[in-house]
């Protein structure tokens, strides 16, 4: 019962926290970009740094403005999905209350109350894949505009380890001693601003992220290849009808 109810619960949080996130963008300190070595100092111990990827995608101006342009370009998908998801509430939450009160009614109808709580259940889910597709373009813009910056991400790192003396980049969570090693996270976010200071915020008609494009095409390929196949294996024997 606590477990149903708490899921409820967190599903109709879920759309409004996201929605309030949408409204504002992140504050450039979110992430644990670090300040930059001094000028002229090679980094690190045998040129070995680390960086924080992810911190630098979501702190980048590119980023950053899109965060911003946002709340603005899809009003229209944030207002229709914050009204669906208090409607959603105001017809589920009357539900669950019936069912916690029945649940803990003496010689509740285990069966009865079993019927309910799958109803809301449903109910929840349901509200739940509604919402997601109010939202799908403004989570398709999210995916368009970091596309974009991973695309400028490989020469951006490459332009900062040549800059800093780096020959090895460790991913965060391979660091052994910070003394052996400095975040190269702030001089990584300088060039992934100098190559992309804005990104486009609406994807074009149709655009789906590079891992659906590859997913499609390995399906695609599949498919051509089971198709290729078939035939070749239905096919007799040249010479058997000799």
């Amino acid at each position: 019962m606590k477990m149903l109810v708490k899921s409820f619960v967190a599903v109709a949080l879920l759309a409004g926290t996201a929605q309030a996130a949408l409204a504002a963008p992140k504050p450039a300190a979110a992430a644990p970009a670090a300040a930059p070595a001094a000028a002229g100092v090679k980094a690190g111990v045998n040129g070995i740094a680390f960086a924080y990827l992810d911190a630098i995608i979501e702190n980048s101006a590119a980023n950053r403005a899109a965060d911003a342009q946002r709340p603005t370009t899809y009003k229209a998908q944030i207002d229709q999905a914050e009204a669906r998801r208090k409607q959603l509430v105001a017809q589920i939450q009357p539900m669950v209350d019936k069912y916690n009160k029945d649940a803990a009614a003496p010689g509740a109808n285990a069966a009865a109350i079993q019927q309910q709580g799958e109803t809301i259940q449903k109910l929840q889910e349901s509200g739940q894949q509604e919402l997601q597709k109010i939202l799908e373009p403004v989570n398709l813009s999210r995916a368009y505009v970091r596309e974009q910056i991973l695309d400028k991400l490989d020469a951006s790192i490459q332009a900062a380890m040549q800059k800093n003396g780096v020959t090895l980049l460790l991913d965060p969570r391979a660091k052994l001693a910070s003394s052996n090693a400095y975040d190269l996270s702030r001089a990584i976010l300088t060039e992934v601003d100098a190559a992309i200071p804005n990104a486009q915020l609406v994807p074009p008609a149709g655009w789906l992220p590079r891992e659906v494009r590859e997913q499609q095409a390995q399906q695609q390929q599949a498919a051509a290849a089971a198709g290729g196949a078939a035939p070749a294996a239905g096919r007799p024997d040249a010479g058997g009808g000799r």
